[in-house]
């Protein structure tokens, strides 16, 4: 043995490349955003129906469609640079005349 240290224990680390690396976070946003639009969309029927601090429901129908908007903008957005990393990704497997995925 050539090491000069004690031996290490556990799993050795796992280099990914940077763009599937990314991709993969981008990819996992992608499948987390329903979750985070379904809370968001719950949040209301936290607020107070009663007394002086009522929330008016127009206030409230106002957040529902900014609640929505903001998902479709944050689905848009991860579509397409989902799409822009596949096209990259794939011009980058045909040069190595491999496959995209």
């Amino acid at each position: 043995m050539t090491e000069a240290g004690p031996p290490r224990r556990g799993k050795p680390p796992v280099f990914l490349e940077r763009q599937s690396y990314r991709r993969r976070r981008v990819i996992d946003a992608a499948r987390v955003l329903p979750f985070i639009g379904m809370l968001l969309w719950l949040i209301p029927l936290l607020w107070r129906e009663d007394g002086e601090v009522a929330v008016r429901s127009s206030s409230a129908i106002l957040y529902l469609f900014g609640v929505w908007i903001l998902l479709v903008a944050g689905a848009g957005l991860l579509s397409a640079k989902l799409a822009a990393q596949a096209r990259d990704g794939g011009s980058d497997a045909e040069a190595r005349g491999g496959e995209a995925f």
